[in-house]
């Protein structure tokens, strides 16, 4: 198989992973009687390990210019603590693999967008046609996990964690390295990418935009359950949500065109708006479920573009650790935030508060798009320009 086909296959074995542990870890918490302040807890805190965790591993591949031996590394110690964390029961073992799961898991996922993206470069195929195998996995998976839930238990997905991520191993193993820039690595270009006013601009958007998401990534399992959905529902909610994001990967090189990645992304946050202000009034779980299809509109389109427009502005020699920085804000920083806050505004005044608050953040992350794509959108330029 060419590197493009193992590289379709990784992606969907380890967005699979993904779907077993960003949606239904706090839903296995849930199980084992933690409360939502304590699921936030457990997943904030993971937060500040992953964005610990997330420079740290870009960093080191950048250095060592290599990103398949630091991937071997991180997919085999992933499986081992995935196994012990979803056999385990006690609180205190639940926080210690949870981090665990966190510092090694967490950290493949920019580095393989760092793939995808510089492998559908020299392979000359677009990059939504590799991550479209992403989202099919993570949407397959999410279906499957809340199905061995109801039937098999709770503890059985240590079997399925641990299973998919010796496979993702293997593939790995196979895979010849990504290619890398003849530049060197130096800590003037990270300063000067860093110190970039529009940079930091742009930093700040995909912050303020990332929160909300991240709060119903965390507790839209709990909300389904707390409306009376069952595990499988919230499989198939997740289904739904990753289903409807291969059309829109698919066809990324049809609607993501250079310079006006800005207004995309302010796109995806009024949708954003939108869909989190619905499910703020929806009392039926399996109306809630549905409404996940409004994913399509929202998360495909916000990081696609994003991860474009951060690649015309980053460093080429820089770009596994941009690429940590993106994903750092979207998924480490917003997540701590996300699941603090949003644990304890859900325990004290329930789902439909903590859906007007995310709501609302959104509609200011949509304001803030306008104002950065008025004053910076409708250039097409590269990080060498």
């Amino acid at each position: 198989m060419n590197p493009t086909g193992l590289l379709r296959s990784f992606n969907f074995l380890y967005f699979a992973l993904l779907a077993m542990f960003i949606p239904f870890l706090p839903v296995y918490l849930d199980k084992q009687g933690l409360n939502p302040a304590q699921i936030g807890f457990i997943v904030g805190s993971g937060g500040i390990i992953t964005l610990i965790a997330q420079p740290l591993w870009g960093m080191i591949s950048d250095r060592t210019k290599t990103v398949r031996k630091v991937l071997l590394f991180l997919l085999l110690c992933s499986s081992a603590v995935g196994y012990l964390l979803y056999a385990s029961s006690s609180y205190a073992v639940l926080v210690m693999f949870a981090m665990l799961l966190y510092f090694f898991l967490m950290p493949i996922d920019p580095l393989t967008e760092s793939l995808n993206f510089r492998i559908s470069e020299v392979s000359g195929v677009s990059y939504g046609s590799i991550r479209t195998y992403g989202a099919l996995g993570y949407g397959v998976m999410a279906l499957c996990s809340g199905y061995f839930m109801s039937y098999l238990g709770a503890h059985s997905l240590s079997y399925l964690f641990a299973g998919l991520g010796l496979i993702s191993f293997l593939i790995i193993w196979k895979m010849p390295d990504a290619p890398v820039t003849g530049k060197p690595v130096t800590l003037a270009s990270l300063k000067n990418f860093l110190g970039n006013r529009e940079t930091l601009l742009f930093l700040v958007l995909v912050f303020i935009s990332s929160v909300p998401a991240r709060m119903n990534d965390t507790f839209l399992g709990v909300y389904i359950t707390e409306l009376g959905g069952s595990s499988e529902l919230v499989g198939q909610a997740w289904f739904i949500a990753a289903g409807s994001e291969i059309a829109v990967f698919a066809l990324s090189f049809w609607w993501l065109k250079k310079g006006k990645e800005l207004i995309i992304i302010t796109a995806a946050g009024a949708f954003y708006f939108i869909r989190f202000f619905l499910s703020a009034w929806v009392s039926d779980p399996h109306a809630l479920a549905y409404l996940q299809i409004l994913q399509l509109l929202t998360f495909p389109i916000f990081y696609s573009a994003a991860i474009q427009y951060l690649y015309s502005i980053v460093p080429e020699e820089w770009r596994a650790t941009g690429q940590t920085v993106l994903a750092l804000l979207f998924f480490g920083v917003s997540g701590i935030i996300a699941s603090y806050a949003g644990g304890a505004v859900y325990e004290a005044f329930g789902g439909k508060t903590l859906y007007l608050s995310v709501s609302a953040m959104s509609l200011i992350g949509m304001l803030f798009g306008l104002v950065l794509a008025r004053r910076y959108g409708g250039k097409v330029r590269s990080a060498d320009s």
